[in-house]
Parts: C-alpha cells; structure tokens; sequence
C-alpha cells in the first residue's frame, strides 16, 4: 500500500533526507536517513527504509539515485512524495544480540586492552553521562550515613525523654509525701522539669522524623528510580551503536561489489534486508535520544538536591539538637534547688527482721539471765573491784569494815 505526504521545503530547497539504491544496480530508491530538525522530521511520516516510489505523481521506476535527487530539488515550494512504508520485526537479529553483548563488554575496558584484543571502540561507548553514576552511588552513600546517623540519634533521645519522664514522675511523688515544705515544693519543681525535658525530646524527634521520610524518599525512589533510567538508557544505547555496526558493515559490502562492478544479490532483490535495518536503526535512535534526555533530567534533579537539600537536612539536625539542648538548660536551670533538707524521721518504724537462729540465740541469752544468780560489786579502799557470789556476800555482811 503506498502513502503520501506533503512537505514544505525549508532553507536551500532541502526537506531533509538521504537516499540509497536506484539504477543501475537496485530495482528501487529508498531513505537512508531523515535528518533532525528539517521539514521530513518534523512531519514524522516518512523514515528509513521506506521505498520512493513517485515525486509529485513522477514514478521513479528506473531512477537513479542522482536523477531522483535533482527531481526532489527542481520542485519549488512544496512537494508530494509518495511512498512505501517498511515495518521493522519485532524479533531482534542474533548478529544484534552479539553485537549489543560486545558493547556491553567492551564499555568497562581501558582503551590500551581493547586495542590489545583489537576490538574496534565504538564513539559512545565509555560514555561520560553514565561516569555520574560513580557519583550518584558516592551521593547515595552520604544519604545512607546520615539516614543512620539520625535513626541512632532519634533512638537516644527517645530513649532519653522516657528516662526524663520517669524521673520526673519519682520525683514529683518525693515531693508530694515530703513533709517539709520547701522541700516537697524543690522535688516538685525538680520534677516538673524532667517532664518538661521529656516533652522537648518529644519535640526534637518530631522535628528529626520528616528529615528522615526525606532522606527516605531520595534513598528509596529517586536513586533507584534513575539507576533504572541509566540502565535502560545503556541497552538502548548498545541497541543503537549495534545497528549502526551492522550498517557500516553492510556498507563496506556494497561498496567492494560497487568498485569491483559486480552487482550485490541482496542489492538487485531491492535490499531488504539493508532496509529493515534502516528502520530498526531509526527507532533505536528515537529511544536511545529520549532515554539519553531523560537521564540527564534526573540527574540534574539528583545533583540539585544532593547540592540543597543535603545542606538543609544538616541543618534541621542541627539546628534541632540545638534547641533541644538550649531549652533543656533553661528549663533544668531554675530547677536545681540542692541542698534540699528533708525530714527523715521513720514513724512506725517496723522491726529489723532476724534469722530464727539469732532468734532462738536471743532467748537462750535472756533464759541464763533470768536463773544467773544476782552479784554484788563490792568497794574495797585500795583495792580494785571485784566481784562476789553470794557466799562472799554473806560473810561480807557480818564483818566490820573500819
């Protein structure tokens, strides 16, 4: 089925495209290429590989590729080209395959290896565009090391509020059984002020815990979102630098037949399979040019955020741990009351608790004292005290001291 379009021509009566085949050779004029920014390209209706098949309703049956070119250019104005469309497989080549698989080889060799195995390099290949992936893994890292960070921090002074809260609360019980006034009002205070800390860490968290869903954020979706791009931005670009070799290799074909002036058999069949390639190659460009766009958005993106926002995150942090510690101070300041006197007297003191041991010890102890008989200290002038039975005090009795 043929189709046809319209164009307008643009600056020196070109609508932007090349041609291949014709006479003497090939049995048919088709596009080799529809270059960027001109009249055919931004139609968008003709592409590589399609057949020539009339010029303003002029067959070019037999043409060559000169006649068929100054055909296009003797017309003024616009022009009418019809055409037949050639559709691309949607299974890719093995000679493909291989060749994207090399150059997904051959892009992490140094240029002294390659050229040692005598592997030809392609132009793209070590493209610059995906050394900022080096860089976005470092951003990456730097990400990580402060998301840690503030989760151990965020850890503490949770940990450090439930401590503040729990002294607070022991402390205000202190105060309200404290008998003494001062006191009762100082553990009061005292503990007031630990619920106060409490609430401060409180507020320090809350303020800690949105950098985190933005480090989160940046960490979780966009990094791994762009690795995605760059990684589908690479098979893209393999894709295309393989259709470009096998072009090249099939235009060294053609051209050894041409200089030996033999005819090509693909060339005189209308070179289909030259054609398909055409196409294939064409909307490996399309994809490669917008995945290549793409990334360099987000990259650009990444890199401003890394540059702003890793510069705010820090200084909410910081600025956070500030305010925590300059509220802590004003608020502990007033509170330390020390020495506080408090009134220790034990009412209704319960009895020490003994062993059964020291227990029956005890009343053995009293049952020797209650039948011990009772003794008498007796004073004697010169001499020193002594201690006598009851015998003793008997004859004590009856004797006169003078």
């Amino acid at each position: 089925m043929a189709y046809s379009v319209t164009l307008d021509k643009g600056k020196n009566n070109m609508i932007g495209i090349s041609i291949g085949g014709g006479a003497p050779y090939s049995p048919i004029v088709y596009i080799v290429q529809v270059f960027h920014r001109t009249p055919a390209y931004e139609d968008g209706s003709l592409c590589p590989g399609d057949e020539l098949v009339a010029v303003n309703n002029t067959s070019l049956k037999g043409y060559s590729r000169k006649q068929t070119a100054d055909l296009i250019q003797s017309e003024k104005g616009s022009i009418t080209i019809s055409y037949n469309r050639i559709h691309p497989p949607k299974e890719k080549n093995y000679d493909i395959s291989m060749k994207k698989l090399k150059h997904k080889m051959v892009e992490k060799m140094k240029d002294s290896t390659a050229d040692t195995l005598g592997i030809t390099r392609a132009v793209l290949v070590n493209d610059k565009l995906l050394k900022k992936l080096e860089h976005l893994e470092s951003t990456s890292t730097v990400y990580k090391g402060i998301a840690q960070y503030s989760r151990n921090v965020l850890a503490q002074i949770r940990e450090l509020a439930r401590a503040h809260r729990e002294l607070g609360t022991i402390f205000s019980s202190i105060g309200v059984y404290e008998k003494q006034q001062s006191a009762s009002i100082a553990f009061t205070n005292f503990g007031i002020a630990h619920k106060s800390m409490a609430d401060e860490g409180d507020k320090l968290v809350n303020r800690v815990v949105p950098m985190l869903k933005d480090l989160h954020t940046f960490l979780d979706k966009a990094v791994p979102d762009t690795k995605l791009t760059i990684k589908k931005y690479q098979d893209a670009k393999f894709e295309f630098l393989s259709y470009c070799l096998k072009i090249k290799e099939m235009d060294d074909e053609e051209y050894e037949y041409t200089q030996a002036l033999q005819p090509l058999p693909r060339v005189i069949t209308g070179n289909l399979e030259y054609r398909i390639l055409l196409r294939c190659r064409h909307a490996a460009k399309a994809k490669f040019m917008k995945l290549r766009s793409d990334v360099l958005v987000k990259l650009q993106l990444l890199d401003n955020k890394r540059v702003q926002d890793v510069a705010f995150q820090l200084e909410r942090l910081v600025g956070g741990m500030y305010v925590y510690s300059r509220q802590s101070y004003k608020i502990l300041k007033p509170a330390c009351v020390f020495p506080i006197e408090v009134h220790l007297e034990l009412e209704n003191t319960p009895p020490i608790l003994q062993d059964e041991d020291d227990i029956e010890e005890e009343k053995e102890k009293e049952k020797e004292k209650e039948q011990s008989p009772d003794k008498e200290v007796v004073l004697t002038p010169g001499y020193p005290h002594e201690e006598k039975g009851e015998e003793e005090q008997i004859i004590s009795d009856d004797l006169i001291s003078i």
